[in-house]
Formats: structure tokens, C-alpha cells, sequence
């Protein structure tokens, strides 16, 4: 398992940016698919957004087109650049880790607040 810190989380206006950072440390960070989860009040977690350790990416279709996620191994950070942000992406975002040749994360961030307002 690794240790997972993520940053960058707001308040934004509809239509507005933000970008979240997520910083790994203890572990082989390049060896990882990195993904970023939220959280929405009342709801269940959903999956929006992973890198593979190869650098391929899958985006859930609420944010596809709106959402660019990236990785730095050098700094063991990924991040998550939202663009166009809607009041129904108010959620927690979480970012989470697997080993590659695993199918189910094993590392969790605290989570990073994002609010959108109308």
C-alpha cells in the first residue's frame, strides 16, 4: 500500500476549474493505475476517472470531455484538472491506488472537498 494526500479541492463557481493534486509516497508509484473517486451527500462512490501505469486513461462518461487526469512519476503525483464544473460535481474526491496487477484499489486518500455552486 502506498499513502495518498490530495490537495487542490474548493469552492468554484458553475463553469469554473480546479485542479487536484494527489501525492503517494511509500510505495513503487510508477508501478500503479492511479483513480479518482467522489462522493456526492446521500450518495455511494462512484468512479470518475484512471491512469494506468502505461499512461492509458478511462473517464466515466458524467465527465468525460470536461475532466483530464494526469501523472508525474518523477513526483509521485497525479492530478486531476476539471474544467467546466457543474453543481452536480459537488462531491468528495477521492484518490485511490492498485497495483497493476490488481483489480481492486488497496490505497485510499483523506479526501479533497469540491463545491460547485449555481
Amino acid at each position: 500500500q502506498v499513502q495518498l494526500v490530495e490537495s487542490g479541492g474548493g469552492l468554484v463557481q458553475a463553469g469554473g476549474s480546479l485542479r487536484l493534486s494527489c501525492a503517494a509516497s511509500g510505495g513503487t508509484f510508477s508501478t500503479y493505475v492511479m483513480g479518482w473517486f467522489r462522493q456526492a451527500p446521500g450518495k455511494e462512490r462512484e468512479f470518475v476517472v484512471r491512469i494506468t501505469h502505461s499512461g492509458d486513461t478511462f473517464y466515466d462518461d458524467a465527465v468525460r470531455g470536461r475532466f483530464t487526469i494526469s501523472r508525474d512519476n518523477a513526483k509521485s503525483t497525479v492530478y486531476l484538472q476539471m474544467n467546466s464544473l457543474k453543481p452536480e460535481d459537488t462531491a468528495v474526491y477521492y484518490c485511490a491506488a492498485r497495483p497493476w496487477q490488481k483489480t481492486e484499489y488497496d490505497s485510499w486518500g483523506q479526501g479533497t472537498q469540491v463545491t460547485v455552486s449555481s
